[in-house]
């Protein structure tokens, strides 16, 4: 069971190991690229890359990165955001980890004013297609490279009611 101290950290001098140490199910692995590869695409995508650490308690139980206001390929004029890598390891899968992660990262985006999250993934045995569909992504009939692109169209953060004090409010 999840602990209510579950939350999403930068990854630091401090969580590195742990974080690199975070290993998907062998039948997974031709899924997702391991933590090291995404951390070093973080590095060189430093404008756009989102890279977290899925903490529980005092334990490292996966990692999330997520890109943020990435220009689209076929349109630059498209500007995106989304999930681009999800590792839950594999000793913590089946707790609601991952979807926490996706959570949290659609609420980083909606903070950011987004409207809509996107994520891909491979189309083989054991994809996590069910998975996202089932968090409410949706197809686009796009394609990034050979991975389908799905999207949330997230509902716009409701206007406080005039009842509600602003927090400059005394």
């Amino acid at each position: 069971m999840i602990s209510s101290s579950l939350r999403l950290v930068p990854v630091t001098p401090a969580n590195f190991d742990a974080v690199c140490a975070v290993r998907v199910h062998p039948d997974q692995e031709h899924l997702v690229s391991p933590v090291m590869k995404s951390l070093a695409e973080a590095y060189v995508h430093g404008d756009t890359a989102w890279p977290r650490a899925i903490v529980d308690g005092d334990q490292v139980v996966g990692f999330v990165m997520a890109f943020m206001d990435y220009p689209w390929a076929k349109d630059p004029q498209d500007i995106r955001s989304g999930l681009w890598r999800l590792n839950i390891a594999a000793d913590r899968q089946g707790r609601g980890y991952g979807r926490f992660a996706v959570e949290a990262v659609t609420e980083e985006i909606r903070r950011r004013g987004g409207r809509r999250v996107y994520v891909t993934w491979k189309p083989a045995e054991n994809s996590p297609e069910p998975f996202y569909l089932g968090l409410g992504f949706h197809r686009t009939g796009e394609f990034s490279d050979d991975e389908p692109v799905g999207v949330l169209h997230l509902d716009p953060t409701p206007n406080p009611s005039p009842d509600t004090p602003s927090p400059d409010t005394p």
